[in-house]
């Protein structure tokens, strides 16, 4: 069917059968038997106006400058849903940071509290990177015990969780966005282990950026003399002014040396067994029937490797991630207790270690730092898993 601008213009040009249609018109034009071609583009233009032009014809067809009813409806709605669309937009954005936020919590928790339960371990461990210690262990504690009592063993925990909170934070954040990223990246369905250990060594490198300010403080006031440093503020400043601002990032290529194979081992490890067991019968079964039962579940009973072997898992990745990367960390508390004036580069401390103790040297207080890592992995995993489900963090 064709439209106005097609068949009108023929039908006021031709002839009319009856004159008195002409009166009909309006009497515009009662002395000819045509319309004038002027009128016949002027009433043409009009009609296929808002029929090609939308917004433009309306405007033309409203000639006092009002919309019909229907019109002003039409866009009333159109407002109103973009208008939704803009609020669901800020909405999404919004829920986007909250979950960061929670994510970032889960991990914060989980590291005051196993670093709070190990501190007295952690402070064994650097009486013997730190002083070289070369007391049984036994005898070690009974020296912290007599000369300091029970708080000796928990000596700048509240640094070391300044530290770690925010560190543990940004390192299980950064893996699982790293790690869904590359997933995306790939379009692989499920994570490889290949970038589960990619994701784990960046993750790695991005926490040691930012947060190795705070380990260099608190090596330094445990360190001997670190006493009348004056705590957080006052060792700062005194590093600040006596060595200057970078003296907060020595070690820095060591602990990213050590950080980067660290996360790889510790986050891959754990993924890999957790994978493995989900995977298994057993592990379909559990997730099948938490599944069916997930509205009777409590946090305890809604994580998926259970309890018990998330711990373990923990503890295992966390033992493979120590002992891989400990000669590194060595070298690193080494070069952050230099002062300025003989300060070495890594490789120098590295071998003037051996030199002055062998090989064995650059393992100095695996032992205490392995039965401090197994409880700390297994708690910070536990807490973790745990604070996800509790805090109801979306997985990315």
């Amino acid at each position: 069917m064709h439209g106005p601008d097609r068949w009108l213009p023929h039908l006021i040009k031709s002839e009319p059968s009856d004159p008195s249609l002409l009166l009909g018109l309006g009497g515009l034009f009662l002395d000819h038997h045509t319309i004038p071609p002027s009128f016949v583009s002027l009433i043409q233009s009009n009609i296929s106006g808002p029929i090609r032009g939308g917004s433009d014809g309306q405007e033309v067809l409203g000639q006092n400058g009002n919309k019909s009813l229907d019109e002003e409806a039409e866009e009333e709605e159109e407002n109103e849903t973009t208008s939704y669309k803009e609020e669901e937009k800020v909405n999404v954005r919004g829920s986007g940071a909250f979950n960061v936020t929670k994510h970032l919590w889960a991990g914060a928790v989980s590291a005051m509290v196993s670093r709070t339960f190990v501190a007295p371990l952690e402070r064994l461990k650097l009486e013997y990177m730190v002083r070289g210690e070369q007391k049984e262990l036994f005898e070690l504690i009974k020296t912290i015990a007599a000369s300091q009592g029970l708080k000796g063993f928990w000596k700048g925990n509240f640094v070391n969780i300044l530290r770690t909170a925010p560190f543990k934070a940004i390192h299980f954040y950064a893996y699982d966005t790293y790690r869904s990223q590359l997933m995306k990246l790939t379009g692989n369905e499920e994570t490889t282990n290949f970038e589960r250990f990619v994701a784990g060594a960046a993750s790695g490198i991005t926490a040691t950026l930012l947060c190795i300010p705070m380990d260099t403080i608190r090596t330094k006031m445990v360190a001997p003399g670190g006493e009348a440093l004056g705590g957080v503020i006052g060792t700062f400043h005194h590093m600040i002014q006596t060595e200057g601002f970078f003296s907060l990032y020595k070690g820095l290529v060591p602990s990213i040396l050590s950080m980067a194979p660290s996360g790889a081992v510790f986050y891959g490890v754990y993924d890999i067994l957790k994978s493995a067991y989900l995977h298994s019968p057993e592990g379909r079964k559990r997730i099948q029937k938490m599944k069916q039962e997930v509205q009777e579940l409590n946090a305890f009973e809604q994580l998926e490797l259970g309890p018990i072997r998330t711990l373990i898992y923990g503890a295992i990745a966390g033992a493979c991630a120590e002992a891989a990367t400990y000669p590194f960390e060595v070298v690193r508390r080494q070069l952050q207790m230099q002062v300025k004036e003989t300060r070495l580069s890594a490789l120098a401390t590295c071998v003037k270690i051996v030199e002055q103790g062998g090989v064995p040297a650059l393992y100095a207080g695996l032992i205490p730092s392995l039965l401090q890592v197994l409880p700390s992995a297994a708690i910070s995993y536990f807490v973790y898993e745990f604070m996800k489900i509790v805090l109801k963090v979306e997985s990315q």
